[in-house]
């Protein structure tokens, strides 16, 4: 018996659970899509266009909470609500401004070049630069020989000299040269003389390069006719400041470039804002609904199921289940959304009202520990996910989950407040003494993930930008 009741129950279970998360990895926009066609393939499911409250279905005259269930949560820091409301709704700020929001998409290289270039570039040559851009290849290099570049958008072969010297020198530099050797060379000229290393840095790359490849440092010595010692330097120098691959340097550590987020962020899943009717700041979080109204069982339809022919009955009763099971599934999903952003807000209201610095260390495991769910399911309920701050911005939710985040701010502080450009290891000492331990090797991840070059070249922008102030 309990067998044959075990197998009659799992279908349905498995079914509730298997909708049930394809729903809740869906954003908002992708859920309104689903819903959508739910409808137009079911006639027994009904979206009922009436303001009402997601919980307790009372009406709600306003975009505000239902005072019924907000009563119900006044012992939180936030009020976290299912909203009636799409997303669409909130454009403007209290003084009828539209809403600054931070570009969440990053934006590719080319696109990260031309904004630096912008100023430099004559309009006739602009889309000469956005063309010798489109065609590098993932390390950065140019393949295509300037000749074939200048027939192909019908320019000259000084003009595209000079375009690829801009780019050559533009953030990460070495971009547009033909090679590991000559992306070296590109950003060696953007270092001072005055170091000793890089004449001998400049020799090794353009006559012992083979050899520098292969460390081979006391031939190198002995063909250029120079101190082993100084070699090892010039090797060391390179090793630490230099680029072979330049647009790695944008890209971060990683072989081949990170995939830009598909999903660009115009308006947010969630929003959170100040409560109107509270003093202390308490933040209300509103879940956006995806349509107008409200998603039940049409009863006209479950009304006239008795009167169905034989020939139709069943096909009804399959509809039927299946508009009930979407409902619950939907619902499954709301709630598991609302007790997770009641977790996150609670636990990261610093990092909401004050920015990246305040952001406390917080895992999937933990969350999901605290609502009763597999981390699995958190993970689901984070991807593809927005929100939208009270400062405006428009963040991936999953960023409530990078424990780099603070740590990359903090050196981003330090680098832009640095009297002199400070190495690697000088970052991880002013960390450390801030009670942040990390790794030299984490500190030029993160360095590299934020866009900011090594302390060397820092030192030759630097120099290079002092004249025009």
């Amino acid at each position: 018996m309990l067998q044959i009741q075990d197998q009659s129950l799992r279908p349905l279970a498995t079914a509730h659970l298997a909708q049930t998360m394809a729903l809740l990895c869906l954003s908002n926009m992708e859920l309104r899509d689903r819903i959508q066609a739910e409808l137009a393939a079911n006639p027994a499911l009904e979206l009922v266009e009436e303001r009402v409250c997601p919980n307790c279905h009372r009406p709600l005259s306003n975009g505000s909470p239902c005072h019924t269930c907000a009563q119900r949560r006044e012992e939180t820091e936030a009020v976290v609500f299912l909203s009636p409301r799409t997303a669409g709704a909130r454009g403007l700020e209290s003084d009828g401004s539209p809403i600054e929001r931070e570009p969440v998409a990053p934006l590719d290289l080319a696109a990260h070049v031309l904004e630096q270039l912008a100023a430099d570039l004559e309009p006739e040559e602009r889309p000469l630069a956005a063309y010798i851009l489109a065609s590098l290849d993932d390390d950065g290099f140019l393949r295509e020989p300037s000749a074939t570049i200048a027939q192909a958008t019908r320019s000259t072969l000084t003009g595209v000299g000079r375009v690829l010297q801009l780019i050559a020198r533009a953030d990460p530099p070495g971009l547009g040269t033909a090679g590991p050797r000559e992306a070296l060379l590109a950003q060696l000229d953007l270092v001072p003389m005055q170091d000793g290393r890089v004449s001998i840095a400049r020799r090794m790359l353009r006559e012992t390069f083979g050899e520098l490849g292969r460390r081979e440092y006391a031939r190198i010595a002995q063909k250029l006719d120079v101190n082993l010692r100084h070699v090892r330097e010039a090797a060391a120098f390179i090793r630490t400041n230099l680029n072979p691959y330049p647009a790695r340097a944008y890209w971060g550590s990683g072989r081949q470039p990170q995939t830009p987020d598909p999903i660009i962020y115009h308006t947010p899943d969630i929003q959170v804002s100040f409560h109107p009717s509270s003093d202390d700041k308490t933040l209300m979080v509103e879940i956006f609904s995806p349509l107008a109204g409200w998603l039940r069982v049409n009863p006209l339809f479950r009304q006239a199921l008795p009167d169905a022919s034989p020939d139709h009955a069943e096909d009804w009763n399959q509809q039927l289940d299946r508009a009930s099971l979407f409902v619950k599934c939907l619902q499954q999903r709301n709630n598991t959304m609302r007790r997770l952003m009641e977790i996150l807000v609670s636990g990261q209201r610093q990092f909401i009202l004050q920015g990246d610095r305040f952001l406390h260390p917080l895992t999937r495991a933990r969350v999901a520990t605290e609502i009763g769910v597999h981390e699995s399911t958190v993970s689901r309920a984070v991807s593809h996910k927005s929100i939208g701050l009270p400062d405006g911005r428009i963040i991936p939710l999953a960023r409530f989950f990078d424990r780099s985040l603070s740590v990359r701010d903090r050196i981003k502080e330090i680098v832009d407040t640095e009297s002199r450009p400070l190495t690697d290891d000088e970052i991880v000492s002013v960390l450390g003494d801030e009670g942040i331990q990390v790794a030299r090797r984490t500190v030029a991840k993160y360095r590299a993930m934020e866009g900011i070059l090594p302390a060397r070249l820092r030192h030759g922008r630097r120099e290079r930008a002092s004249p025009r102030r």
